[in-house]
């Protein structure tokens, strides 16, 4: 299967284009049930949703989060802070149609409330169906809140599950692999020349590639990508 890789100047265009992809998705839904990730790369992603606001169709948008650390939703660390600062408090998304993860419970019981959350999306292979996942990267290849050395939740029989930050310890709650395998669509949304390395280790598979959690995802996303990370800047 052959890799989708869409390259872009800098991280601003990547979020811009991004952005204006996702405009499009949306407004031709019916019901766009989407799910983000956390981090410094989404946040301009938001910036740039929150710029063209106005030309959203917000009530057929369904936000779903990819994962989050078991902390409270005021806490600095947080996903959905950064998604409430960055995206909720510019556009006029319905508060029933936000989705949030409840990290502030203990890890288990966070992952059974985010289960009837995703229970309702539509069902496609007896499992729940995205309309899109946009996943991040780290620059040690992780995504999502799969760490190498917790590999096993790409194949888990689970939607959901507790990962744990190996350099913290901190707790998480994540979707699994199959969760992200079933989705119609995911994009690796993929920014700055620190994550060059990891990255064109899993586009070429040479290196450490196949210790990358993100690798086990290359050939079914497209790679929204700036020119520093794929080393051309």
């Amino acid at each position: 299967m052959n890799t989708t890789i869409k390259s872009f100047p800098s991280a601003r265009e990547t979020a811009k284009a991004l952005a204006a992809y996702l405009k499009d998705k949306i407004n031709e839904s019916s019901n766009f049930h989407l799910a983000v990730s956390g981090g410094s790369t989404p946040r301009m992603l938001f910036d740039a949703l929150s710029v063209i606001k106005v030309d959203i169709a917000w009530n057929k948008l369904q936000l779903y989060w990819v994962d989050e650390r078991c902390v409270g939703p005021e806490d600095k660390e947080s996903n959905y802070r950064m998604t409430y600062e960055s995206l909720l408090t510019n556009v006029p998304l319905p508060e029933d149609n936000i989705h949030r993860m409840k990290g502030e419970l203990i890890p288990e019981e966070g992952v059974a409330d985010y289960q009837s959350d995703i229970d309702c999306l539509p069902k496609v292979n007896q499992l729940p169906q995205f309309d899109l996942i946009i996943l991040g990267m780290g620059d040690d290849g992780h995504t999502a809140s799969i760490f190498p050395p917790s590999k096993d939740l790409i194949t888990i029989a689970k939607d959901l599950a507790v990962g744990t930050n190996p350099y913290s310890g901190q707790k998480r709650i994540t979707i699994t692999g199959r969760i992200i395998r079933n989705a119609k669509e995911t994009i690796f949304h993929v920014t700055g020349d620190n994550k060059a390395k990891v990255l064109n280790e899993i586009l070429n598979e040479t290196g450490n590639y196949e210790n990358y959690p993100s690798y086990y995802f290359k050939d079914e996303a497209e790679w929204w990508v700036d020119n520093a990370a794929v080393g051309l800047s």
